[in-house]
């Protein structure tokens, strides 16, 4: 990726949200290698091109699965998929990068605000990426897909976050890379930093 030039909003913020996939971390060219591992597994592993991918980013596997079932007439099994996307993911963990621009942003803040990571992905996923990033104890909260009713472009994840760490949600700027999460954070009535990724649409 290259260098980006971020900057925070003038505005008055009290805490800040990072979504972690293509956000704070580089990660979803391994996301999508263990996309294609896991459908592979299924015997569809072409079923998934490389845009469709980044256009649904951040969104649950499980409504990832759905969508991928109903454009291809497929009964594939969201649990099964997902354990093995998850497994084959682990296994390519330590080609994870943090993307620096915005791991600055987060180094920066660090014990001065409130600050939570808010991922479409398990949580088990989120915290061993953290962990082997060395990065887990930036953040006084993370929250994952698991724990909301509804995943992105709902807003539940981000309003669940500020509730979390004690911020209306009008006082937190998110940190977002896909459209799914720039809506959501919107919808929760928070001011986005969106992060470039090369097949980013606006």
């Amino acid at each position: 990726m290259s260098q980006l030039e971020l900057k925070l909003p003038t505005s008055d913020y009290k805490a800040l949200i990072f979504d972690l996939d293509g956000t704070l971390v580089d990660s979803m060219p391994v996301h999508f290698k263990a996309w294609c591992k896991a459908l592979k597994d299924q015997g569809h592993g072409d079923v998934f091109p490389e845009d469709v991918f980044y256009a649904m980013g951040g969104r649950p596997t499980r409504d990832i699965v759905e969508v991928i079932n109903g454009e291809q007439g497929l009964h594939l099994d969201p649990d099964e998929v997902g354990s093995a996307k998850k497994r084959h993911f682990l296994k390519y963990l330590d080609s994870v990068e943090l993307i620096p621009e915005v791991a600055a942003i987060a180094e920066s803040h660090r014990g001065k605000v409130p600050m939570a990571v808010a991922s479409g992905g398990s949580r088990e996923v989120v915290e061993k990426t953290l962990q082997k990033l060395g990065i887990s104890d930036w953040f006084d909260e993370v929250v994952s897909c698991t724990e909301v009713k509804k995943g992105k472009p709902a807003p539940d994840i981000f309003l669940e976050t500020a509730k979390r760490l004690g911020v209306e949600p009008g006082d937190c700027i998110v940190f977002e890379d896909a459209r799914s999460g720039i809506i959501a954070a919107r919808e929760a009535g928070m001011e986005v930093v969106v992060i470039p990724t090369h097949l980013h649409l606006d």
